[in-house]
């Protein structure tokens, strides 16, 4: 019905059920008005924006078999890859070019892309793009192609905002639409549903059932969430099942793997949010399984549009928990549905078994013998020279990288003290060439730093002995004489006599601001280490007795009553009222009329 109106160059809104193909009633037109590659032409002459990625590649592949007489050059533009294989097509030539509208936007502010001779536009399920918030980008895109163009516009449904940017945008548009009128969306005819009320904890059980069901091809299983998708391929690969995932947590190649590997029948079940629901064709889907009840009605009818294409039968089953009956109910009465109720269904219910065809006493594990797939490592991942970081698959994912981060070697620092920025042997042959000086002054700034912790000061008689330390030779302790002037003198800080009757005080004295003679081949550190060395053996000599510690009461038998303090109530004692009851009580209470309950304010 489109077809012939596309051709003539009229504006058109197309409006269809999935699978009706609507690729190829806007992309034959677009190849027909376009014609055949030129070498002088280089810039793109046909534009098809669209909200996935995966329906990027799904419209590309049928561009090209459709142009296959025609030798047009079609290119793929989406985020998540390398630049540079784009801008290098772009450079070459292209005819028609399929994007999303975020690396298209990014390809024109860079300057790669021109969009000035674009003469047809086709924005391909425009309602998913509205939904994701692309509608700003759009407008954007609308601006750089030139006014005189064709523009057509496909979608399932037709919401407000679609009618509001075809009445901005578009040049007196057809409306062209194969749908029932007394529905909004109808589901295909040609596949079998189901419904079932289910419980959570039971899910994973039905489903390993389900997928042991007599002609079972191709399965998709729809999650509500990234990490409902993880959940369910982790417990079906330790089921048996050839399963993966594909969600927006994922990068490019890991997407592309597991629809390759899908495609190619090395896995038979892909878990996928709704990211997968539009636009995905692969043949011999036979089965469509609702993990998580849809949003709405628009996203069930497209996520059962993936099996019963092209005239093909296929199985479409629901799971509906109880805390999602409202909403299904409403998506039952607008798709004029026979499924009100929910059968209430467990994995050990025979009408399980009975409507899909399971066979007996079939558990929830698939048999060994049954395994024959590949499985998703047989696919090999494309180098895509992805923009963004790898994201990994699940929890095994995790593990893997955590492992990695163990086996990597730690870093070793050698941390070396230094003064100056030079070592210890450096700084020591610096002063080896400059003299015993600056070594003098060093030694004297370390001792004062240690006096002055200590809450001491550094006279002058300190700094002389230190000096002749620095400059005498080593020598062994058994040269050593130490003598010791006990006269008595007066304290430097507060001129009070000095205490020389007691030992400790003079020894204490002598190891913090010591009246000492040292001879020239003794040292004043020597005789600090003997003053306390005789300081302890002081103290050890002073310890005092332990005290005596208490007796401790050891009863009996550790159920004996020791102490019971005595009962003082009696029989004529009241109970004491709470404060509640008090104020209850006082309220009770009749007013006397000209009584005040306050004292009156003085005016």
């Amino acid at each position: 019905m489109a077809l012939p109106l596309a051709l003539s160059g009229q504006d058109i809104i197309g409006q269809a059920r999935t699978g009706t193909g609507k690729t190829y009633a806007f992309g034959v037109a677009m190849l027909q008005r376009v014609g055949k590659p030129r070498k002088n032409r280089k810039k793109p002459r046909g534009l098809i924006v669209v909200p996935t990625r995966e329906l990027a590649i799904q419209v590309t592949e049928d561009l090209v078999t459709a142009a296959g007489k025609l030798g047009s050059r079609i290119l793929t533009v989406y985020g998540g890859r390398a630049y540079e294989p784009q801008i290098e097509a772009l450079k070459q030539g292209v005819d028609v070019i399929v994007g999303t509208p975020g690396r298209l936007l990014d390809l024109v502010k860079q300057k790669h892309l021109d969009l000035g001779q674009i003469d047809v536009l086709v924005l391909d399920e425009a309602d998913r793009m509205l939904d994701l918030g692309f509608l700003p980008d759009i407008e954007r895109i609308i601006k750089l192609v030139p006014a005189k163009r064709q523009t057509m516009l496909f979608s399932a449904t037709l919401p407000g905002e679609i009618v509001a940017l075809s009445r901005r945008y578009l040049n007196r548009p057809t409306h062209v639409r194969a749908e029932n009128n007394d529905a909004e969306a109808e589901a295909t005819p040609q596949t079998t549903q189901f419904v079932w009320r289910v419980h959570r904890m039971d899910k994973v059980e039905i489903l390993g059932r389900l997928l042991q069901c007599e002609g079972r091809g191709l399965t998709m299983i729809f999650c509500e969430t990234k990490r409902a998708c993880d959940m369910v391929v982790e417990q079906l690969k330790e089921r048996g099942f050839a399963a993966a995932a594909v969600h927006g947590d994922l990068g490019q190649s890991q997407r592309e793997q597991a629809l390759r590997a899908f495609r190619n029948g090395k896995i038979d079940v892909l878990v996928a949010t709704d990211v997968a629901a539009r636009g995905i064709d692969v043949d011999d889907v036979t089965h469509v399984v609702n993990y998580d009840c849809p949003q709405d009605e628009k996203a069930y009818v497209h996520r059962i549009g993936r099996t019963g294409r092209a005239g093909k039968t296929g199985v479409a089953v629901t799971f509906v928990e109880w805390e999602d009956l409202t909403r299904w109910k409403v998506i039952n009465n607008a798709l004029s549905l026979d499924f009100a109720e929910p059968v209430e269904s467990y994995s050990t219910s025979p009408h399980i078994f009975t409507a899909l065809g399971i066979p007996e006493g079939t558990k929830g594990v698939l048999p060994h013998a049954n395994r024959s797939r590949a499985g998703l490592a047989a696919e090999e991942v494309e180098d895509l020279g992805e923009t963004g970081r790898t994201r990994s698959r699940g929890r095994k994912g995790r593990d893997e990288e955590r492992e990695e981060r163990r086996e990597r070697p730690a870093r070793t620092r050698e941390r070396r003290r230094t003064r100056g920025g030079r070592t210890g042997a450096e700084a020591a042959e610096v002063a080896g060439s400059q003299g015993a000086q600056p070594a003098v002054a060093e030694a004297q700034h370390e001792e004062s730093g240690r006096r002055r912790s200590r809450g001491d000061r550094v006279s002058e008689e300190t700094q002389a002995p230190l000096a002749a330390r620095v400059e005498s030779p080593i020598v062994e302790p058994a040269e050593l004489e130490v003598d010791v002037d006990v006269t008595p003198r007066k304290d430097i800080r507060d001129d009070r006599p000095a205490e020389t009757t007691s030992r400790r005080g003079r020894n204490r004295r002598a190891g913090l601001n010591p009246d000492v003679s040292l001879t020239e081949e003794g040292s004043r550190a020597e005789a600090a280490e003997v003053a306390l060395w005789e300081d302890e053996q002081d103290w050890e000599d002073e310890t005092p007795a332990p005290r005596p510690q208490p007796e401790k009461i050891i009863p009996p038998s550790p159920f004996a009553v020791i102490f019971q303090s005595p009962d003082l109530a009696t029989d004529d004692d009241e109970i004491a009222p709470s404060a509640a009851s008090e104020r209850a009580q006082s309220r009770r209470r009749p007013q006397v009329r000209g009584q005040q309950r306050g004292p009156r304010r003085q005016g």
